[in-house]
């Protein structure tokens, strides 16, 4: 039978190098994004990775962050390729800086794009996963989930949260026969990274200079296979792997490092 898979943030980056992966095998994908022009040529996109796989897309066109939009756009993707089996929450944003020169209404934003958006979807799509008996959720993080980074304090807090839904729905979902997953991407080659580094403080490029940067093919390739392996935490690469299973061992020796090359930075303005 063909898989339904549900991505929100499905028509760039991360979300849509997974999309083209499920297509690839012939799944029917449902994307849910913002922008209609990016979804339209994400779409073509996800249609050319089939090859003959068949299968059919479905654009939906909605901010996360707005719960009664969501709600509809996930009725229709229902109603249209049936109950998700993967539903893949990949939607958001990031806008860096230092504290002090971030609004207020910065911190609200990420709140209600990173946080409440995988909220309100997964509102919107467990009831029908628990009456058929089956699924897989797989919430999208970020390494900055596992660990707060300089500059980033509007968005690592509600990564960290995203972490802590997906481990306190682990359990409850189990007995309903869902799976759940939490990734933790490294700094990844996406537009919305590019975006990132037009505000990213100087400290904060310092402190990242020396990570591995990965592909967005390359992230989704570790997604799709952690998700066929029914992994919890699923992260790419030693350094999230490390921080993941070790992160309160590491995490003394990784502010150490990263205090002093603040201080380098600051010192050479």
């Amino acid at each position: 039978m063909r898989q339904h898979v549900m991505i929100t943030g499905g028509s760039s980056g991360i979300g849509k190098a997974t999309a083209c992966l499920y297509a690839a095998r012939g799944a029917d994908i449902s994307i849910l994004a913002r922008r209609r022009d990016v979804i339209d040529a994400a779409i073509a996109e996800i249609d050319v990775a089939r090859g003959g796989a068949g299968g059919r897309t479905l654009a939906c066109a909605g901010d996360v962050a707005d719960g009664v939009a969501t709600a509809a756009s996930v009725t229709n993707a229902v109603e249209t390729l049936g109950v998700p089996d993967i539903l893949i929450t990949s939607a958001g944003i990031a806008v860096p800086g230092h504290f002090d020169d971030l609004p207020i209404e910065n911190y609200r934003q990420h709140m209600d794009v990173n946080y409440f958006g995988t909220l309100h979807v997964l509102k919107a799509t467990l009831p029908a996963m628990r009456t058929r008996g089956s699924g897989h959720i797989a919430m999208v993080s970020s390494g900055a989930g596992l660990i707060g980074i300089f500059g980033y304090t509007s968005y690592s807090p509600t990564k960290f949260a995203l972490r802590g839904l997906a481990e306190s729905l682990r359990g409850e979902l189990k007995g309903d026969g869902i799976g759940v997953s939490i990734v933790y991407p490294p700094d990844t080659d996406t537009p919305q990274l590019a975006q990132e580094n037009m505000t990213k403080p100087e400290e904060t490029k310092a402190m990242t200079a020396s990570a591995k940067m990965w592909s967005a093919e390359a992230v989704a390739d570790k997604i799709v296979k952690g998700i066929d392996k029914g992994k919890f935490a699923i992260a790419p690469g030693w350094e999230m792997a490390a921080l993941a299973h070790f992160g309160s061992t590491l995490r003394p020796i990784i502010h150490s490092g990263w205090d002093k090359i603040a201080a380098k930075t600051r010192k050479g303005r």
